[in-house]
C-alpha cells in the first residue's frame, strides 16, 4: 500500500495529524494507496516555506530559472513510463493515452514556460520628446495553483510552471481524486535540486486544503480549474480579499457540421473529441449539430463508429474508453442518462454501465453513449455531464445554430467544421466561446491564450497570458531634463 506524502519546504512530510484518505483505482475498484487528508496547519506550514523562499527565487536570474525548470522536464521525459502508469493506474484513462498526451505535455509546459521567461518582455512608451513610460513585471509573491482530476500532471504543471518561471512560489493542491503523478513530481523536483519551498504540494479535500489556501492571507494569486459552482465559491472568498484569480471552469462545447464538411475528417474527428479520456475533457464536444442533409447519413456512420469502440482494461493498447475517475462520478453520468431518457431521448448506442471481463469487473466504466430526440434547450444539452455522453441534434441555417450553441451559460470552446472561409469567419466571429477550432480539434499552440467567457471562467492562461497573469506591473515614467 503506497503512502503519498505532501511536499513541503523540499521535503516529503506526512500530514500534520497523520490523517489519511483513500486512493482508489477505478478500473478495479479497489483501494491501492492512501492519501494525506492535510488541513489548515499543513496548507500554513506551506506558505510559510514558499514566503521564505521568494526573495531569493524571485531574485534569481531568469537563466538560471530557466535551467532548474528545464531540469524538471528532462527528469520528466526520462521516467515517462512509469508517470504514465502512475496516471493509467490513478485515472482509469488508457496507458497509452497518458504515454502519448498527458505525460509528453506536462513536460512540454515545463519547457515550454522555461524558454518562455528568457524571451518575456514589457513595453514602454516614448511621449515624443518629453517622457518616457516603461513597464516592469515583477513576480507577486506566494500564488496558489489548484488542480483538477480529469487531466492530472497536464494540467497541474500547466499552471505551477508559468507561476515559477515568472518568479513566484507556489503551494499547488492536486485533486485528491488523482494524487499520484503529483506525488511522483515531488519526488522529479527534489532529484532537480529545486531550491525548498519554491514549491509546494498539499494533498487533501477541497473544504480542507483548497479552501485554506485561496483564504490565506499570504496568497496573493489562485489560478483554478474545476467545476463552475466551485469556480463560484472561490471567486466569492478570493474577490473581496483583492486576489488575482484565473478561473477555468466547464463547457458545454457545440461540434457544429455543415453540408460541406470534409466528411470523413469530420466523423472521424468528432468520435475523438466526444469520447476521448471518457468524454472527461472540458473540451470535448458534447453537443453535436450536424445539418439537415447529412443528419441521417452521419448519424449512422457515427454510432457505427462508436460502438466498435472498446470499452475495457485501460492497460490494453486496444482500449478506447478507460473507466471513470470514480463510483460516485460514475453515477453521476448514469444519472444524467436516465434524465435524457426521461426528457424524451432517444439511446442510439451506450446508455449502461459496462462489466469488464476479468481483473476490472469491479471497476468503472460506462459504454460510450450517444442520445438524440433532445430539444437544444433541455438540461441534458445545458448541464455539464462530462463523461461519455453526446447528443445529436439537425439544424437548417447558420443563425439556427448559432442560437443553438450559444443558448447555454457556458463558453469555452467550439469545433466547426465547413470548407467555406467566409462561413468559418462569421461563425468563428459570432460563438460565444474562448476558443474555436476550425476543421480540427484540440490543435494547441502553447503561445496561445486559453480559457472561456461566460460560466466558463474568468482569465486567460498559456503564453504571455500566464506569465503576465503571474506577474504585477509597474509602470515608470521618466520625464527628460533640459
Amino acid at each position: 500500500m503506497i503512502e503519498i506524502k505532501n511536499y513541503i519546504n523540499g521535503k516529503l512530510v506526512a500530514p500534520e495529524k497523520g490523517n489519511y484518505l483513500d486512493n482508489i483505482d477505478p478500473a478495479l475498484g479497489s483501494v491501492y494507496s492512501k492519501i494525506p487528508s492535510s488541513d489548515g496547519v499543513d496548507v500554513e506550514q506551506a506558505v510559510s516555506a514558499a514566503k521564505k523562499a521568494f526573495p531569493s527565487w524571485s531574485k534569481l536570474s531568469n537563466q538560471k530559472r530557466y535551467e532548474y525548470l528545464n531540469r524538471i522536464a528532462d527528469i520528466i521525459d526520462q521516467n515517462i513510463d512509469k508517470l504514465a502508469a502512475a496516471e493509467s493506474l490513478d485515472n482509469g484513462k488508457p496507458l497509452w493515452l497518458a504515454t502519448k498526451v498527458d505525460i509528453p505535455r506536462a513536460s512540454s509546459n515545463f519547457r515550454f514556460f522555461a524558454t518562455a521567461i528568457l524571451h518575456f518582455a514589457s513595453e514602454s512608451h516614448e511621449m515624443r520628446e518629453e517622457a518616457i513610460n516603461y513597464t516592469l513585471r515583477h513576480p507577486i509573491g506566494v500564488v496558489g495553483c489548484i488542480s483538477p482530476w480529469n487531466l492530472p500532471l497536464y494540467l497541474f504543471t500547466w499552471k505551477i510552471a508559468p507561476a515559477l518561471a515568472a518568479g513566484n512560489c507556489v503551494v499547488a493542491k492536486p485533486s485528491e481524486v488523482t494524487p499520484m503523478t503529483a506525488y511522483l513530481l515531488s519526488e522529479i523536483c527534489i532529484e532537480a535540486g529545486l531550491p525548498p519551498g519554491v514549491l509546494n504540494i498539499v494533498h487533501g479535500l477541497g473544504q480542507n486544503v483548497g479552501e485554506e489556501l485561496v483564504k490565506h492571507p499570504q496568497v496573493k494569486a489562485i489560478s483554478f480549474t474545476g467545476g463552475t459552482q466551485t469556480g463560484k465559491k472561490i471567486a466569492s472568498i478570493a474577490a473581496p480579499m483583492f486576489k488575482k484569480l484565473s478561473l477555468e471552469l466547464g463547457g458545454k462545447n457545440p461540434n457544429i457540421i455543415f453540408n460541406d464538411c470534409d466528411y470523413d475528417l469530420a466523423l472521424k474527428t468528432s468520435v475523438i473529441s466526444s469520447f476521448s479520456n471518457q468524454g472527461q475533457i472540458c473540451l470535448c464536444g458534447s453537443r453535436i449539430f450536424i445539418q439537415k442533409d447529412i443528419y441521417d447519413t452521419f448519424k449512422n456512420d457515427f454510432v457505427t463508429k462508436v460502438q466498435r469502440m472498446k470499452v475495457g482494461d485501460p492497460k490494453e493498447d486496444t482500449t478506447r474508453v478507460g473507466a471513470l475517475v470514480s463510483e460516485a462520478h460514475m453515477n453521476k453520468v448514469l444519472e444524467h442518462i436516465q434524465i435524457a431518457k426521461e426528457e424524451g431521448g432517444n439511446v442510439l448506442c451506450g446508455g449502461e454501465r459496462v462489466i469488464v471481463d476479468g481483473r476490472c469487473k469491479d471497476g468503472y466504466f460506462v459504454a460510450p453513449t450517444v442520445i438524440e430526440g433532445l430539444a437544444a434547450t433541455c438540461q441534458t444539452n445545458m448541464q455539464e455531464i462530462f463523461g461519455p455522453v453526446v447528443t445529436l441534434i439537425p439544424f437548417e441555417t447558420e443563425e439556427e445554430v448559432l442560437e443553438y450553441a450559444n443558448c447555454v451559460d457556458y463558453g469555452l470552446s467550439a469545433t466547426i467544421w465547413t470548407q467555406d472561409l467566409n462561413k468559418a469567419t462569421r461563425m468563428s466571429n459570432q460563438i460565444e466561446a474562448g476558443i474555436v477550432w476550425i476543421n480540427c480539434w484540440l490543435l494547441r499552440d502553447l503561445r496561445t491564450p486559453f480559457g472561456g467567457v461566460k460560466s466558463s471562467g474568468v482569465g486567460r492562461e498559456g503564453g504571455w497570458d500566464a506569465l503576465r497573469f503571474f506577474t504585477e506591473p509597474k509602470n515608470v515614467c521618466i520625464k527628460y531634463l533640459p
